[in-house]
């Protein structure tokens, strides 16, 4: 395994004078006007109770995302940027921005249950060796989501989810590592990976383990910090208490043929700053081939519906 020496530390740019909180919320967001309102109502009443902030990170949306947060959140602190710079560079403008002394990188496309952030805050508090915690995700319609709690994405695993076998065999501990299937859902364990849709980090952890890769522009850069949280010595922890709903791809659009690109990409940067030795190549062609067929798929389903 290849080691990763580019951190990117944070700019330790709080402001001496200003309040330190406990929690700072982080929402990149890019043009999901109606689904970032419910999702900024749902986290500050979920955080009625604890010192924090809320910091909305605008991609350049031209939905009118960012007028409505400024007109309807007003105490919501709003950065607004004038391109779409991809989520990672978006996730440390907000961390750089924030005094918290945990940091929520949670997405707009998500509602928070009432109790989930003091749930995952009085856990972290309990446990000084977590350095960020998930909270068990559902659909819309209630489903649960595997991707709530993920082991490392080693070539063996990575082999079995591709193929879909991970899908025929959901309890197996070896062919379903990937997404934890032999432990249940409804209780909390170790997980190496976490997902960006809810990621509840320490700020100390982000000290050593840096920010953001901002080499994935879209997709894998969760990964890729929940792992190098783990290389800096803590502990990672799916927390089945914490629940929230995510109205999944949503704020990606991920059907679309860039999503797809930028989807596959990621697994490919990752597997290069992860992977060595005669495997890499036999995984770049595999993920390369994948991400072709993809995007066939794609193209196939869009003269479909025309027609």
């Amino acid at each position: 395994m290849r080691a990763y020496t580019g951190l990117l530390k944070p700019s330790g740019r709080r402001c001496r004078t200003a309040e330190i909180m406990e929690l700072s919320v982080v929402i990149v967001s890019y043009n999901v006007k109606s689904y970032l309102g419910q999702a900024l109502r749902s986290v500050i009443d979920a955080a009625v109770n604890i010192k924090s902030e809320v910091i909305v990170v605008d991609n350049g949306s031209t939905d009118g995302s960012p007028e409505m947060v400024a007109e309807s959140f007003p105490k919501v602190k709003l950065i607004r940027s004038s391109s779409n710079r991809g989520y990672a560079s978006a996730c440390n403008t907000g961390i750089d921005a924030s005094t918290g002394e945990y940091i929520l990188i949670l997405n707009p496309d998500t509602i928070v249950s009432p109790d989930a952030l003091n749930t995952t805050l009085h856990f972290m508090n309990d446990h000084p060796e977590a350095g960020a915690a998930g909270a068990r995700m559902a659909d819309g319609n209630g489903r649960f989501l595997p991707e709530s709690k993920r082991a490392f994405p080693s070539p063996l695993t990575s082999f079995f989810r591709l193929s879909g076998l991970s899908y025929l065999f959901k309890s197996s501990p070896v062919i379903n590592r990937y997404y934890l299937g032999h432990i249940p859902e409804n209780k909390n364990c170790r997980a190496d990976i976490l997902t960006g849709a809810f990621m509840f980090i320490k700020r100390k952890a982000l000290d050593k383990a840096g920010l953001f890769d901002t080499a994935f522009f879209m997709y894998g850069e969760d990964i890729d910090l929940s792992w190098r949280i783990i290389q800096s010595g803590y502990i990672n922890y799916y927390l089945a208490e914490a629940q929230i709903i995510h109205f999944k791809g949503k704020s990606a659009g991920h059907n679309n043929p860039e999503c797809i690109r930028h989807f596959y990409n990621a697994m490919i940067i990752f597997s290069k700053k992860y992977f060595s030795g005669a495997l890499l190549p036999f995984i770049v062609v595999s993920v390369k081939t994948r991400m072709y067929i993809a995007l066939l798929l794609a193209h196939t389903r869009r003269l479909l519906v025309k027609s």
